[in-house]
């Protein structure tokens, strides 16, 4: 095998791969966001505080009770909470 084709691709692969890892942080992210989008639709203009955020954090870890329980401790209702918490995963 030349050098020059095996150079290309190591250099193809690592594009391919460095692009998958780009392309697949912000979704994490995202999901945060809408569930504390949708948190703050509940509380009609107000920001959520670092209770909500974490309790989000918690539905995008998995921990769906966790999320769920610590949104409504923070006085949002328990649909919102349970919506919430389901796109945090999504």
């Amino acid at each position: 095998m030349r050098t020059s084709t095996r150079i290309a691709g190591v250099l193809t692969g690592l594009t391919l791969a460095l692009g998958g890892a780009a392309l697949a942080a912000p979704a994490a992210h995202a999901d945060v966001t809408a569930c504390i989008n949708q948190v703050e639709r509940e509380l009609q203009g107000g920001e959520a505080p670092d209770s909500i955020r974490m309790a989000c954090y918690a539905g995008l870890t998995g921990d769906h009770e966790k999320c769920v329980s610590g949104l409504t401790a923070g006085g949002v209702t328990n649909g919102t909470a349970v919506t919430a918490c389901r796109v945090s995963v999504t």
